[in-house]
């Protein structure tokens, strides 16, 4: 029938190999969350931004970049859509998209921006901060 040997699954393994295999694993206890967290802190770690950066030694500049604004844009529209409150006057708008744009240039989208340093800090930029073009 098959060279594989005389298993009857069809698997190509025999009942011993399965054994021998699951006797191979380690069983790993859970860890200390505080432990875990430090060994990520000392070795630049899984985990980044751990650091916020205060708002009067921010270093990055107060123009949002275009990425920044396509995601603002995005999020507060699907935000929208799914009948989230407007802080703004719609008027007769009544598409998504054009009324994020509305909020953006009245800035009164209720986001902050985080961006990420390479030395593991962060900022925060609330949106009525950043300037637009």
């Amino acid at each position: 029938m098959s060279d594989m040997g005389d298993d009857h699954d069809g698997q190509g393994f025999n009942s011993d190999e399965d054994e021998d295999f699951e006797n191979d694993v380690d069983v790993i206890e859970d860890e200390d969350e505080n432990d875990n967290e430090m060994n990520n802190n000392e070795t630049g770690g899984i985990r980044r931004g751990l650091t916020k950066v205060p708002d009067s030694e921010r270093i990055t500049s107060r123009f949002m970049t275009k990425y920044e604004r396509a995601r603002i844009l995005g999020s507060r529209a699907l935000q929208i859509s799914k009948n989230a409150p407007l802080m703004v006057d719609p008027g007769e708008e009544s598409d998504p998209y054009k009324l994020a744009e509305m909020e953006l240039d009245k800035r009164k989208v209720p986001f902050i921006v985080r961006r990420y340093l390479p030395d593991g800090s962060f900022e925060d930029w609330k949106v009525s901060e950043l300037l637009t073009e």
